[in-house]
């Protein structure tokens, strides 16, 4: 398994969440403005992309963000959502995070708490979905 960490979008991030998120899960607005400020992780998994999600800096709060979390569905069940988590912040703490947030579908709020995130804010809708703001505060240490 191997994780690239990219300045753009990549190719395999892209088709990675119009299978999950448009085709799947049927969302019609996936790509916005933000795409182009984010960096993007890309799991391979015996060298196929199978997993993707993107991170950046709000310039509104100078916190971090992890969005767009997506495994494929062949993918799912072998932690490949775990190692995308880790790596989007370590790659956060490098750059001075300490704090994370992320808004999260409320079917993977267990997910997330897995992980430490915890519910800062109430439950709202994104496209007709529950979602949930989450947050985490993130050590110095690096692993």
């Amino acid at each position: 398994m191997q994780i690239a960490v990219y300045d753009t979008l990549p190719e395999e991030a892209i088709q990675i969440r119009k299978s999950v998120f448009v085709t799947e899960q049927g969302f019609y607005d996936e790509f916005d403005e933000t795409d182009y400020n984010a960096r993007h992780l890309v799991l391979l998994y015996d060298g196929i992309p199978a997993g993707t999600c993107r991170f950046f800096r709000d310039n509104a709060t100078k916190e971090f963000m992890i969005g767009r979390l997506a495994v494929l569905r062949q993918y799912r069940g072998k932690a490949l959502g775990t190692c995308l988590m880790e790596r989007a912040e370590q790659e956060i703490r490098k750059m001075g995070g300490e704090r994370v947030l992320l808004h999260a579908q409320q079917q993977a709020r267990p997910f997330y708490e897995k992980h430490g995130y915890l519910a800062c804010r109430e439950p709202d809708s994104e496209q007709g979905c529950p979602h949930i703001w989450m947050a985490k505060n993130l050590s110095f240490t690096l692993e």
